[in-house]
């Protein structure tokens, strides 16, 4: 009923799926697809706004011809609309203070110092891009589950500027999910977010001093489901390639954390045989 409500109004168009598309990126393609506008904020699940974010994102990029984007900070809510904190703290290693500020900086430096380790736009809730943009990189790549916003973000920032606005309009509202299929949700993770590292670093050169963090960063991601029992061999194998295509020392940096883990699963099962031997004589015994 509130929908109809807006569909009554000319500058309104309202287009419904017959059936889940399955697919985030396809539905961003397609709603792009059917926009008219040269601006394009998508609005995603339930997050919300601030009444001021359309003018203050649209002003910015319509002061900043050159700039392909604009993004700001995005409190993180809960199930009461609570804030508590920003979604963005995840960046800290990368530059403390970077995100806490205004900022317009060239798209392939944004590639070459951050978006090359990690995908630096917390929330999609939080963008307004210009729709010929979206539409010369080809839109989003529909074949990432997880991390095709990653990739349309760097594809774009590779064509211009990109703007950053510190003021938080933005709410990303947080659910506790279910621990469900959480062991092949990070192993898709990992895989996708190592076909975006490889990808872009055929986009960019790094510098040597970051390659090493920009290796041990990844390593951190991708081995734990690699050695995980929970991930299918096959995705494991696409794990494997892509890593060791990215850093030609993948595999020795896999040796010490896969010992660990073997060691930890040894001493559990040697632990569980001595419990059930000290019941056994127990039960002997009485």
């Amino acid at each position: 009923s509130i929908l109809s409500e807006y569909a009554k109004n000319p500058k309104i168009r309202i287009e419904l799926n017959e059936k889940n598309s399955g697919s985030t990126f396809k539905q961003w393609n397609k709603g792009v697809r059917l926009s008219r506008g040269e601006y394009i904020w998508l609005a995603e699940s339930d997050d919300y706004a601030d009444a001021r974010l359309l003018e203050r994102l649209v002003g910015a990029l319509d002061a900043e011809p050159a700039a392909v984007f604009a993004y700001c900070r995005s409190w993180r809510v809960d199930s009461e609309d609570r804030p508590y904190g920003f979604i963005d703290h995840y960046l800290a290693d990368l530059d403390q203070d970077r995100w806490t500020g205004d900022f317009c900086s060239e798209g392939l430096a944004e590639c070459r110092n951050y978006f090359i380790f990690r995908n630096v736009v917390a929330n999609a809730s939080a963008v307004v891009f210009r729709k010929a943009i979206y539409e010369a990189v080809g839109g989003a790549d529909e074949s990432y589950q997880l991390c095709g916003d990653w990739k349309l973000w760097a594809s774009m920032a590779l064509r211009g500027k990109v703007l950053h606005l510190s003021e938080p309009l933005n709410y990303f509202r947080f659910h506790d999910g279910s621990v469900g299929g959480r062991d092949i949700r990070r192993a898709i993770l990992a895989h996708e977010s190592l076909r975006v590292v490889r990808w872009l670093s055929d986009q960019v050169s790094i510098a040597e001093t970051r390659r090493s963090k920009l290796f041990q960063t990844l390593a951190k991601l991708w081995i734990p489901p690699v050695i995980s029992l929970g991930v299918p061999i096959r995705l494991k194998w696409a794990i494997l390639r892509n890593a060791t295509a990215i850093d030609s020392h993948a595999l020795r940096r896999m040796v010490r954390p896969a010992l660990a883990a073997a060691w930890v699963k040894l001493a559990r099962i040697c632990r569980i045989a001595t419990d059930k031997n000290i019941r056994t004589a127990r039960d002997q015994n009485s």
